[in-house]
């Protein structure tokens, strides 16, 4: 039997003897004992703990929502330092088949929220209203949808970090170490003279690397779930995103000296012999065998060089509660943001039958760009991770990477006319 199960047991036990039970209980803040709740039309569940930001904001809502509904009662219940608490979490929400894992929850009846937002907000004063027979809907949270054409629709306006997702996965499209690796596949096929087969090579290649991307950026999320009781692991990946930035900052100031997230050069040798393999003479299926096989060992390399920003996305996505379905749909609009900047450019190809490969100063300047960026995300980690929740935080948080990045590629252009 699980540990909190257990817990859960032996604590309701003398709840049981007088005949409640601890989803029909509550704290009595000035004795600290618990008492069997009164009767009431509608009980909302509030579980929350201390320094969580998002149950900081949700306070003042919750006040107003339990002063606004006439028959509602709030038990707020926090599980920062209360066994018996944290008893009563994981007891109701193990109750309708889910797992303890994130404040602020919200439960009614046989309905959990977790986490908090406008929408959220939202969606349980329209579930509230409803109970209690009362003219109160709010049903404007989900005007906004996002049509991703064979990834699906995503709700905007109920998914906070619509627009840092966008952004982020954006600037990640732009890794230095992807593109290297499409810019000589590219140059590699492009002798073949035929459009159909570079567009089936390339096609394929990126789709296999964007698909073990996405199961990575899964993983991390799932540990990330796992880890996110841990009272310092924000700090944690707040440390590792800033180390991630340095690195990619001093990569643009000196390139490949000391530690850089770069792929290996002794890698390099295999990738020049895979693309070899592939513009050799074969059948189109065999052609499209052998890349397969090369975009999962590029895939493979190429993480350490790509990590940084799901990192970063996965613990804003975390700390923000957002599980399930709406991480799903947030994670396919990351790959397929991602994955579009790459697929524009295999359409240049293409077209032009002419491929492009990226430059030693393109790469510095892009490595630039995004350690800045993730030096910023790293801050937010740090202060507020909520700034990412709205477009005007998500935009206001890029624009000041951007700046820094032009600042910086200003001093260095001055620097080299001084020289």
């Amino acid at each position: 039997m699980p540990l909190a199960a257990l817990a859960a047991l032996l604590l309701s036990l003398p709840l049981a003897l007088a005949g409640g039970s601890l989803a029909d209980s509550a704290r009595d803040e000035g004795t600290g004992s618990w008492f069997p709740l009164a009767e009431a039309e509608v009980t909302l569940w509030y579980f929350w703990r201390e320094g969580c930001p998002f149950c900081d904001q949700a306070e003042p809502w919750v006040e107003a929502l339990d002063r606004r509904f006439e028959g509602l009662t709030v038990e707020k219940v926090g599980v920062t330092r209360d066994p018996m608490a944290q008893a009563v979490f994981v007891r109701m929400m193990e109750e309708r088949g889910q797992r303890a894992s994130a404040v602020p929850t919200f439960i009614l009846e046989e309905e959990v929220w977790v986490g908090f937002s406008a929408p959220l907000a939202a969606d349980i004063e329209n579930a509230v209203a409803a109970r209690l027979g009362v003219e109160d809907r709010r049903d404007d949270a989900g005007a906004s949808v996002l049509d991703l054409g064979p990834l699906g629709q995503i709700n905007v306006a109920q998914q906070p970090m619509v627009a840092a997702t966008a952004l982020i996965a954006f600037v990640d499209g732009f890794n230095p170490c992807s593109l290297w690796v499409l810019g000589v596949l590219l140059a590699m096929i492009m002798g073949t003279g035929s459009r159909r087969r570079i567009a089936a090579v390339g096609l394929t290649f990126l789709l296999v690397t964007a698909s073990i991307y996405g199961a990575f950026i899964a993983g991390v999320f799932a540990a990330m779930a796992v880890l996110e009781r841990i009272a310092w692991i924000q700090v944690a990946v707040a440390i590792l995103a800033l180390g991630f930035g340095l690195v990619n900052v001093k990569d643009f100031l000196a390139w490949k000296r000391g530690p850089s997230l770069t792929i290996p050069d002794r890698f390099k040798p295999r990738i020049y012999r895979g693309g070899r393999r592939i513009r050799e003479e074969r059948s189109l299926p065999a052609t499209l065998a052998i890349t397969v096989a090369l975009a999962a060992g590029v895939a493979m390399v190429e993480l350490p060089c790509t990590a940084g920003f799901p990192v970063i996305w996965t613990s804003l996505v975390t700390e923000a509660g957002i599980h399930g379905t709406g991480f799903l749909s947030l994670l396919l609009l990351y790959v397929g943001i991602y994955l579009s900047v790459e697929i524009a450019i295999l359409i240049g190809a293409v077209v032009t039958l002419k491929a492009t490969r990226l430059q030693e100063r393109q790469g510095r300047v892009l490595k630039l760009f995004g350690g800045m960026l993730m030096i910023a995300l790293a801050g937010v980690l740090l202060v507020d991770p909520s700034l990412m929740e709205s477009l005007t935080g998500s935009l206001a948080v890029v624009a000041g990477a951007t700046v820094l990045s032009l600042l910086a590629l200003l001093l260095d252009r001055r620097r080299g006319q001084a020289a």
